[in-house]
């Protein structure tokens, strides 16, 4: 039999390669930083200069063929409108066309198909906002039945949100300042920032229907101020 013999360096090189892993395994973590978290909103107002509106017409007849022909002849109508007041066609976009057949139901008795119903709807971008009410009266006398908005927004928003943004931010800096302070601590530095944005509409209009056939003078339109608002969520840390 060979005897085998291991020599003392090679034995504690084997040792202490043993020892690294449970040695890493052991050593104690680094302190836990202090953070602390703040959501804050920046909110920034403007008049707005766009108005935005849906409009369409309704119509129900006997057979699918005639509710459909009648509605495309009325629709023809409210388009030219439209475009007679100014409203450019990369303004102009089709948002819904629907057939539908009708039913009568009485009591135990199985539905009977009464006629068909059309819908045709277009949604409207009013870029000069004091002739809404002109173009919504309009739109009834050629025909248009069904007639939803105005709501206001601002086309190009980025500088106004970008307001909106410092003012967040700002907000949030000072209360983290406020809670560093009370708890007798600094901020050392940001961790991180998220946002969200959005637009918050003043009082909107009432959606107006086919009853405004029956009013003779456009109906008032006030655009009012639409809120452009931030929230920032900024997390500290603190020392």
């Amino acid at each position: 039999m060979t005897a085998r013999h291991w020599s003392t360096p090679a034995l504690a090189a084997l040792t202490l390669a043993g020892a690294v892993p449970a040695a890493a395994q052991t050593a104690p973590a680094g302190p836990v930083p202090t953070t602390l978290t703040l959501t804050a909103e920046g909110r920034v107002a403007r008049t707005p200069d766009i108005a935005e509106v849906s409009g369409g017409v309704v119509t129900s007849a006997a057979t699918a063929a005639a509710a459909m022909s009648e509605n495309a002849s009325r629709m023809t109508a409210v388009v030219a409108a439209v475009r007679r007041a100014g409203i450019a066609d990369r303004d102009i976009q089709t948002s819904g066309l629907t057939l539908a057949p009708q039913y009568r139901y009485d009591n135990n008795q199985p539905p009977v198909l009464t006629g068909y119903q059309a819908t045709n709807t277009v949604n409207l971008r009013i870029r000069k906002i004091a002739d809404t009410g002109k173009l919504l009266d309009a739109l009834v006398a050629v025909g248009a039945n069904q007639i939803n908005g105005p709501n206001f927004r601002i086309e190009a928003a980025d500088a106004a949100l970008d307001e909106a943004r410092t003012a967040a931010v700002a907000t949030a800096r000072t209360r983290a300042l406020l809670y560093a302070k009370a708890a007798g601590l600094a901020i050392k530095r940001i961790v991180t920032i998220t946002e969200s944005a959005g637009y918050e509409a003043g009082p909107r209009p009432m959606m107006m229907m086919k009853a405004m056939a029956d009013a003779a003078p456009a109906p008032p339109v006030a655009p009012g101020e639409v809120a452009l608002t931030v929230n920032v969520t900024m997390t500290f840390e603190l020392e």
